[in-house]
């Protein structure tokens, strides 16, 4: 009988270390690994290996390594609370060196280091501890890159900052282009949650739940699940994962036609997930707890109209029919 031909190794030479490094830092590899050496037929060492390789963002988004990203947050905020005031509910979301031009009885640019909060902007000097200029987020009304040339000839990026009082500030930063970034999300955020009225959040938009939840989104390539969490008011129910500017979900009561669970593959504990019919789309979603969203969300679509608010933006994402449910099995979850 004619020997099989042996196996061998093969490799893309379209493919190279960025695009290596591109699949490990923002989809991952799982590695389920079990293996025997053996010496003439005897097993000698056997290897089970289970590992997942990908950056901490991707990491974080499925739902890995939160212990130590909670650690390593509460951490920084320790070590920064010893010569930077923070208040007892403002987290840091950034930090970064940077400098503030201060332009008053003398023109000179201060450096320290650019930290962005969940409620301030602040550039502060550590040593000797000195806040060199700083202002609430609610009071930036823009913030954008300012293009001059330095001493030297050669082009830097500043970060121009307008309040609401009519004055404005030159800012410098290492990462100037991410800063302004972060800061944009932050204000466009504000803005999201103030959209529904002129005034602050009321006792009716605060959250009736909140926790996490798994979304399924469909892609050309098929159906994978995305973690993240969700929130849901008087107002909105609402779903984003960490790495997504905007809520990927956003429901008003009156868009809900339906809810109801159903058995299917899903990365939680639950045998059923959640599944919200809005007339246009199938939204799925996922939870550990889904028999109590379930009933929040029964409760939520069913109650009277108690003087609510229409819901900002109204927009859903692109789901499916019911009839697509066909081949359940086939989700993946990342």
């Amino acid at each position: 009988m004619a020997s099989q031909p042996t196996l061998q190794p093969t490799r893309d030479p379209r493919a190279t270390l960025p695009d290596l490094l591109e699949v490990l830092l923002n989809k991952g590899v799982h590695l389920n690994l079990d293996l025997i050496i053996s010496v003439s037929d005897i097993p000698l060492i056997g290897i089970n290996l289970r590992a997942t390789i990908a950056g901490i963002e991707t990491m974080l988004e499925y739902g890995m390594m939160r212990q130590w990203d909670s650690d390593t947050r509460a951490w920084v905020q320790k070590a920064v609370r010893r010569h930077l005031p923070l208040a007892a509910d403002e987290e840091i979301l950034a930090k970064m060196a940077g400098g503030h031009y201060q332009d008053n009885f003398y023109r000179t640019w201060r450096p320290g280091s650019a930290y962005l909060t969940s409620q301030r902007l602040i550039i502060h000097r550590r040593d000797p501890a000195e806040t060199l200029w700083q202002a609430r987020l609610n009071s930036i009304t823009s913030v954008s890159a300012l293009r001059e040339a330095s001493i030297g000839g050669e082009e830097r990026t500043r970060i121009l900052v307008r309040l609401d009082d009519g004055s404005e500030t030159t800012l410098s930063a290492l990462e100037p282009d991410r800063l302004i970034s972060l800061v944009q999300a932050q204000l466009d955020e504000a803005d999201g949650a103030s959209a529904s009225g002129p005034e602050a959040r009321t006792t009716a938009d605060r959250p009736l739940r909140e926790g996490r939840m798994w979304f399924l989104e469909e892609l050309s390539s098929g159906s994978t699940w995305r973690g993240g969490r969700a929130s849901l008011s008087n107002t909105e129910l609402t779903w984003r994962s960490p790495m997504d500017g905007r809520a990927r979900v956003r429901l008003s009561p009156e868009q809900l036609q339906d809810s109801r669970r159903e058995e299917r593959s899903n990365p939680t504990d639950e045998r059923q997930v959640l599944i919200l019919d809005t007339g246009d789309s199938i939204i799925t979603l996922a939870a550990d707890d889904a028999g109590p969203w379930s009933a929040a969300l029964d409760d939520w679509r069913t109650a009277p109209l108690r003087s609510r608010p229409a819901s900002p933006g109204g927009t859903v994402p692109p789901g499916r029919r019911h009839d697509e449910h066909a081949g359940e099995g086939g989700a993946s979850w990342r």
